[in-house]
């Protein structure tokens, strides 16, 4: 392949990956085929009422018993028991192994807290914590270990927030300034996301995440701007006013998992971590792809351009999406 020829297919995939991804919705949540909810019954400590409902019939009817719960949990018809211990442990789906159904679980206490999370073949179980508030980290390390997971899935998945710290990265010249740069977005987006969590502070979603979007417009207009601007000036400055509004946006889909009722700091703090380490991550890949695109006989300045144009497109098409869907009442 001759050198003009790379440089054709340099310039086409940013727009290819373009097209990959506006194919798929900006949010990383997929719809579940089928779904498990335990309501914990009013005046029974430890009694749920248990809902199967599956989009084929054929599924619903053939799962008279669709999970194996933790003992000492009992099914009695329509209603679990698990006594006094309250329903704590791992909960498995050993059907669902292997298979393309997506299976929503939700869990409701008498308290008002709850859990909810989609099980795949890749992961068909579900740990329910039952930790006491007194523990120490050691018999924390479930928490620890599955929100710090979803932190870094939340990065990896969010198409969002991903081309976000992808455009950032493009835009901040040197280490020490994205260094800064990428430290001011956390604080703030850490600072929001506690907040939403605590309840301290509730902003409706769609205008959330319209806004999000257009913060990724922003940055990948000043990627595109030859002149001198705040955000290369002071990118710190205008990272974190947007990482105020990406937290909101973590928080809703951190509140959407749900939290252990006892360790909701734990769990919050974890899943920053791995947020933070997906970001990271992120950063990273950009950086040794850009020094490789340096090494070799392409033009990176022309596809760094096309794929900030990409970038700026896609933004441009969920910016549109969700600011129609907010202006009509529409569920994104």
């Amino acid at each position: 392949m001759n050198r003009l020829s790379l440089l054709r297919l340099a310039r086409a995939l940013p727009f290819l990956l373009a097209v990959l991804l506006a194919s798929a919705p900006a949010d990383s949540h997929e719809l579940s085929s089928a779904s498990l909810s335990l309501t914990e019954v009013e005046g029974h400590e430890g009694r749920f009422l248990v809902r199967w409902e599956a989009s084929s019939s054929t599924l619903e009817s053939e799962l008279a018993t669709p999970a194996v719960f933790p003992p000492p949990c009992k099914l009695d018809g329509a209603f679990l028991d698990c006594g006094p211990t309250g329903l704590v442990g791992t909960i498995e789906l050993p059907w669902l192994e292997g298979t393309e159904t997506n299976v929503m679980v939700a869990i409701e206490w008498r308290s008002g807290s709850r859990s909810l999370r989609v099980l795949t073949g890749s992961d068909p179980s579900l740990v329910v914590y039952g930790i006491p508030a007194s523990a120490g980290l050691r018999a924390l390390r479930p928490i620890v270990v599955d929100y710090t997971r979803l932190g870094i899935e939340h990065i990896l998945t969010g198409f969002d927030h991903l081309l976000f710290v992808v455009a950032l990265t493009l835009l901040v010249r040197g280490g020490r300034k994205l260094v800064g740069a990428v430290t001011a977005f956390t604080v703030a987006h850490s600072l929001t996301l506690a907040c939403a969590v605590f309840g301290w502070l509730t902003l409706p979603s769609p205008p959330v995440e319209a806004t999000i979007a257009l913060s990724i417009v922003l940055v990948c207009g000043e990627c595109l701007r030859p002149a001198d601007s705040l955000a290369r000036r002071a990118p710190w400055a205008v990272t974190f006013a947007f990482g105020l509004l990406h937290g909101l946006g973590f928080a809703s889909s951190l509140l959407d998992i749900g939290l252990p009722e006892k360790h909701v700091p734990t769990a919050l703090l974890f899943f920053n971590v791995g947020v933070e380490i997906g970001q990271l991550g992120v950063i990273a890949l950009v950086v040794a792809l850009g020094l490789f695109a340096a090494r070799i006989p392409l033009q990176p300045a022309t596809v760094q351009r096309g794929l900030v144009y990409a970038m700026g497109g896609m933004a441009g098409y969920w910016s549109i999406e969700r600011i129609v869907a907010t202006l009509t009442g529409a569920s994104l």
